[in-house]
């Protein structure tokens, strides 16, 4: 079966409308989720025992595994099949210091940076480096750029790339070797995922984010409460999220066990997307653009699960463990691993508290923390500033916390900056840095120093996850910024109601 072959001046771009020419492995007329549709249109060729190779419209690479990948390719004597189609972008292991190009820093990656930059110039490869104005994380700047839309299928050598299903890509991260095949066939082979349902409703509060739906989730289900699958987020919850916070839920799908995650495009994406620079324009858009409206799961779609979430119900979420899944509200005290369901989870809960120095039935509100850290593919875009900035504007970090703000892209730091919120992070403590993976891992290089207990906006918070011995507490921005004006984990809804206060004493439409 044969890739869809719509609309060839958009195919120069990569993109692909399956619902425009609609093909099905299961008999004719049958119901499908989207991801399904997505599938089927990209199947090349079936292998047998629920395996399909697929076609793949883009690959991202960035400095971590890109040079090796490219390498191996050159030493087998192969070379990217599409080059226009491969995009690299160096995020991982750079510094973001602001002064970095003159000042780089002590970070690991200057030997990844220089060959990255040699092999993607061999290649024939796109290369975004710290030089280009557009750089940034690779799941950040991949769809502000435009170079992922709707229908497409999309692969890194990267975890979190279920990100990009924010705007209804099938994106998915993979291994080294599965980079080499794709960058040098644009196939791979997959076996056929789980579809689940993710229903989201309600409204979400003041003071909660899609950081806090996604992290609810995982505390309720646990880390293989996805299995493997594709998760399909809906709801009313869901399509009130703007795109970012889609993107924040995708990003975490991984977390939960998941394949990828997934949000059907609606007019909301088309917007988002309508005059990026890699998307079509003209009479390309209007076609690309009704193809898209037409991305959705059927009614009678069959999902092999389906799970709820009342957004309405929800408060700030926090985890106090080593695993996504060891958190939940705010309000919340640490469990006492005595009352783990099983001996498995008892032992991993009490490993859990050793390492996080914390002792059960200790209250997370109020807990100390030495730093503070907003960035990362899950929450640097521009929304998740502004809402650390509405918690932070007009108050101050507290005496010895370390804070720093990392921006997803240079794009975002830039857009940021024409709003002024740099200034409110930079005149409240933050420290306002430029863009890159930073703090999110410490394979980066950059560290807190001395910091042990840290409040993040990261995805992991593994063992040693920000650096030998750091304590990772994940939230949202919007968390992060009231505890690190608290100096302890805090809440940020007394913040933003009172800042919402004040704006409308100020004569302002509520």
């Amino acid at each position: 079966m044969q890739a869809c072959r719509a609309c060839p001046r958009i195919l120069a771009t990569a993109v692909r409308h399956p619902a425009l020419t609609p093909t099905s492995l299961r008999k004719p007329g049958a119901a499908r989720t989207l991801a399904d549709k997505i599938w089927h249109q990209h199947v090349v060729a079936e292998s047998g025992h629920g395996r399909s190779l697929l076609h793949i419209d883009r690959v991202f690479l960035h400095e971590r595994t890109g040079p090796a990948l490219l390498a191996g390719l050159a030493q087998a004597g192969r070379s990217p099949r599409h080059p226009g189609r491969v995009i690299g972008i160096t995020d991982h292991i750079v510094s973001s210091r602001p002064d970095r190009l003159t000042q780089p820093g002590p970070v690991f990656g200057e030997g990844f940076l220089r060959d990255f930059s040699q092999h993607a110039r061999a290649s024939g490869i796109e290369l975004i480096d710290l030089q280009d104005p557009r750089q940034g994380i690779v799941h950040v700047v991949s769809a502000e750029q435009g170079l992922v839309m709707p229908g497409m299928t999309v692969v890194c050598p990267d975890s979190h790339t279920g990100t990009l299903g924010g705007l209804g890509a099938l994106a998915w991260g993979i291994g080294s070797t599965e980079g080499e095949q794709a960058v040098a066939t644009h196939t791979l082979l997959r076996p056929r995922p789980r579809h689940i349902r993710v229903q989201l409703d309600g409204r979400l509060p003041v003071g909660v984010y899609a950081k806090d739906l996604i992290l609810a989730l995982i505390a309720q289900h646990g880390t293989q409460g996805g299995q493997d699958a594709v998760l399909e987020f809906c709801g009313t919850a869901t399509a009130e999220l703007d795109i970012e916070g889609r993107m924040t839920l995708c990003n975490m799908a991984v977390e939960f066990g998941a394949w990828t995650g997934l949000v059907a495009p609606d007019d909301q994406t088309l917007q988002w997307l309508a005059g990026r620079p890699g998307c079509p324009s003209g009479l390309d858009w209007d076609r690309a653009a009704q193809a898209w409206s037409l991305l959705a799961s059927d009614d009678a779609a069959p999902w092999d699960a389906q799970l709820q979430l009342r957004a309405t119900d929800l408060e700030p979420q926090v985890t106090w463990g080593t695993s996504v899944d060891m958190g939940g509200p705010l309000s919340q005290a640490v469990p006492d691993p005595a009352r783990a369901p099983n001996a498995a989870t008892r032992a991993a809960q009490e490993r859990a508290l050793a390492y996080m120095d914390l002792q059960a039935g200790t209250p997370i509100k109020g807990l100390a923390i030495d730093a503070a850290f907003i960035g990362s593919c899950t929450n640097s875009r521009l929304p998740d500033l502004r809402a650390a900035a509405a918690v932070l504007r007009g108050r101050k970090v507290a005496p010895g916390i370390k804070a720093w703000v990392v921006p997803g892209s240079m794009p975002v730091r830039a857009a940021a900056e024409a709003e002024g919120l740099h200034r409110i992070f930079e005149e409240a403590g933050f420290e306002w840095r430029a863009s890159g993976c930073s703090l999110c891992f410490y394979a980066g290089g950059e560290n807190l120093g001395p910091a042990r207990r840290v409040i993040s906006s990261t995805n992991r918070n593994f063992e040693g996850r920000q650096g030998p011995g750091v304590r990772t507490h994940l939230a949202s921005p919007a968390t992060v910024a009231a505890s690190a004006i608290e100096g302890c984990i805090a809440d940020p809804r007394p913040y933003l109601a009172a800042s919402e206060s004040i704006r409308l004493s100020h004569g302002a439409r509520p």
